[in-house]
C-alpha cells in the first residue's frame, strides 16, 4: 500500500506539479508506488507526457521495467498518445522496445493502432524504428502488424516511416538530405548515433548545416550531442548562429547545448547571427543564458560585430537594439580601444549611433 506521501506524490504527478513532487521525493515518497488503479508517478509522467516529471522520476530512481494495470510499460502508455520527447527519453532509459502487453501490442501497434496519424505520430513512430521496434510483429490476438495496421488506416506518413529500409552506412547522407525515415532505419540497421564523416561532422550537425528540423528532432530525442564539434570546431549549435534558424535552435535546446562551446575564432552562436544580420535568430537567443558580453579571438562581442561587419541597415539596427537591451555593454571597447560607438560614427551608422548613446554609450 501506498503510504501518505505516496499518495500526496501520486496527485501532484497528475497535476504535473514538479516542484510538490521534489519536496514530496526528498521528504521520502518513493517514485514507483502505485495506488490501487496500479497508477505511480513514473507511469503518470508517461501517460500524460509530462517531460520534466518523468526526468525527475528517472533521477530518482523510477523502474523502467514497471507495468500498469493492462501489463504496460511506461512507452506503450506514451506511444499510444503520441507524446514523443517522452518516448525517446524513455528509449534512452532502456524501456524494452517491443514489450508485450495484455491487449497483444507492443508501443509500435499501439502508435498505430490507436494513434491518429498525425506529426506526433509519426515522430513516435520514427523514434521507435530508430531504436529497432519490430516493423513485422504480429499483434498477438488478431495476427496485424504495425505495417498492415497503418495501411489499413490510411496512415499515409506513419506507412512511409514503417516501409523505409536503410543500411547502417546511410546515417549521415540521409541526414545531410533530411530524410527522416532513412536516418531512423539506418540507426535501426545499427548505425551509431555519433557516427562521423570525414570531417568529423556527426548526423545531427549536419542536419543543423543543412536546416533539417525533422532530422535534428529526431536525433535530440535519441540523445545525440549538440556539442560534438567537427574539425572547424563547428557543433550542431553553433551552426545555427550562421544558419540563423530558429527553428532549429528551438529543436536544439531541449538537448542543453553548451551555450559557452566556441567555434574556431573563439566565438558563440550570438556573434556570427549578429554580424550575419540574422535578427529572429539574435532576438531569441538571448533570452536564453547566452553571454551576450562574450569577446572572441578577435577581440569582438557581437554588438561589434553587428556594427564593424553589419551593414548598418535596418536589420543589424534591430540586432543592436537587442542586444543593448539584454544587457550587452556598449562601451566594451575592441583589442585596439575602439568602442562600438566610434565604430559606428565613423561608419556613418547614425541610428545605430542614437541606439547606442541612449544605451549609455561614450
Amino acid at each position: 500500500m501506498p503510504s501518505g506521501l505516496d499518495r500526496q506524490l501520486i496527485a501532484a504527478a497528475w497535476k504535473n506539479d514538479v516542484a510538490e513532487a521534489k519536496r514530496l521525493i526528498a521528504a521520502g515518497a518513493n517514485v514507483n508506488a502505485v495506488d490501487d488503479t496500479v497508477q505511480s508517478a513514473f507511469l503518470i509522467a508517461a501517460s500524460e507526457g509530462y517531460l520534466d516529471l518523468l526526468n525527475l522520476t528517472l533521477a530518482h530512481g523510477a523502474d523502467i521495467r514497471s507495468l500498469d494495470s493492462y501489463h504496460g510499460t511506461a512507452l506503450i502508455r506514451a506511444a499510444e498518445r503520441g507524446h514523443a520527447a517522452v518516448v525517446g527519453r524513455l528509449i534512452q532509459a532502456g524501456v524494452a522496445v517491443d514489450h508485450v502487453n495484455n491487449l497483444g501490442w507492443t508501443a509500435l501497434h499501439e502508435a498505430v493502432l490507436l494513434g491518429k496519424g498525425t506529426p506526433q505520430y509519426v515522430d513516435t513512430v520514427r523514434l521507435l524504428v530508430a531504436a529497432g521496434a519490430d516493423r513485422s510483429k504480429a499483434a498477438v490476438k488478431d495476427g496485424v502488424t504495425p505495417v498492415q495496421a497503418a495501411k489499413d488506416r490510411g496512415q499515409t506518413a506513419v506507412s512511409a516511416v514503417l516501409g523505409t529500409q536503410a543500411s547502417a552506412d546511410a546515417l549521415l547522407g540521409a541526414a545531410s538530405a533530411g530524410d527522416a525515415n532513412k536516418v531512423a532505419a539506418a540507426l535501426a540497421a545499427g548505425a551509431p548515433i555519433e557516427s562521423r564523416d570525414d570531417h568529423r561532422r556527426t548526423a545531427l550537425l549536419l542536419a543543423s548545416l543543412n536546416d533539417r528540423v525533422d532530422v535534428a528532432r529526431l536525433l535530440v530525442q535519441l540523445g545525440a550531442d549538440p556539442d560534438a564539434q567537427d574539425d572547424r570546431k563547428d557543433s550542431a549549435w553553433l551552426v545555427t548562429g550562421v544558419t540563423g534558424s530558429v527553428a532549429m535552435l528551438e529543436t536544439l535546446l531541449p538537448a542543453n547545448p553548451d551555450l559557452t562551446l566556441k567555434n574556431r575564432f573563439g566565438g558563440t552562436s550570438v556573434i556570427p547571427a549578429s554580424e550575419r544580420g540574422h535578427v529572429d535568430y539574435v532576438r531569441r537567443v538571448v533570452k536564453t543564458k547566452i553571454n551576450v558580453n562574450h569577446v572572441n579571438n578577435l577581440g569582438w562581442t557581437a554588438l561589434l560585430e553587428a556594427i564593424i561587419l553589419g551593414k548598418g541597415t535596418q536589420p543589424w539596427q534591430d540586432i543592436v537594439q537587442t542586444l543593448v537591451t539584454a544587457g550587452a555593454n556598449p562601451n566594451l571597447a575592441d583589442a585596439d580601444g575602439v568602442s562600438p560607438l566610434r565604430h559606428a560614427e565613423s561608419r556613418g551608422y547614425d541610428e545605430i549611433a542614437k541606439i547606442l548613446r541612449a544605451a549609455g554609450a561614450r
